[in-house]
């Protein structure tokens, strides 16, 4: 009966979060939405939704974290001091980014959530600062700071022109730019 509920819990879950998801890419704003149409769309009642969530800005939170959650386990898993490591860790996030290709429009483009993307940044940030041995913390802060921010726009504009490239094409334009500036394009 447990795996019944558990089943039953995640299913709710995911077609809530489906229903915000699919408002939200229809291009109306997280203030404008309501628990009534997120529920309607679910095919949940509301009594329902308040079991998990308190409100649609929660829901959006757990959305969020859960792709938070995600890639900091994908960047824990890639050692970053040699650029071979580097590269395979970019091509498995652009394949991440890929495989919830929706989800990531309409947060990152569609929706634009600055404190999303903000918080994408801060654990791309914290991995990158934590190789950069070398360099002055302020500088290797800086450096951070420009790199993924960099990457990140990239990454929005390859989504926009809907994914023209491979994972793996992106992420070694990604890092080439990274590493090695604008010095030897192709």
């Amino acid at each position: 009966m447990s795996k019944k509920l558990d089943r039953r819990k995640k299913y709710t879950r995911k077609v809530l979060k489906e229903s915000l998801v699919a408002l939200l890419a229809n291009g109306k704003p997280i203030s404008a939405i309501t628990v009534k149409e997120i529920c309607e769309m679910a095919d949940i009642n509301r009594s329902t939704f308040y079991m998990h969530y308190s409100d649609p800005y929660d829901l959006l939170d757990k959305i969020e974290a859960e792709i938070i959650e995600d890639m900091n386990t994908y960047l824990s898993s890639y050692r970053f001091t040699i650029e071979e490591e580097s590269l395979k860790m970019t091509q498995k996030l652009l394949e991440y980014i890929t495989n919830n290709k929706f989800l990531f429009q309409t947060l990152l483009t569609k929706n634009r959530d600055p404190a999303f993307e903000q918080r994408l940044m801060d654990i791309a940030q914290r991995f990158m600062m934590s190789t950069v041995h070398h360099l002055k913390e302020v500088n290797s802060r800086y450096l951070s700071t420009f790199v993924v921010s960099g990457a990140i726009h990239v990454i929005k504009d390859w989504m926009k022109n809907e994914m023209d490239l491979s994972p793996k094409e992106m992420a070694i334009m990604i890092n080439h730019f990274a590493n090695y500036g604008m010095s030897n394009l192709d």
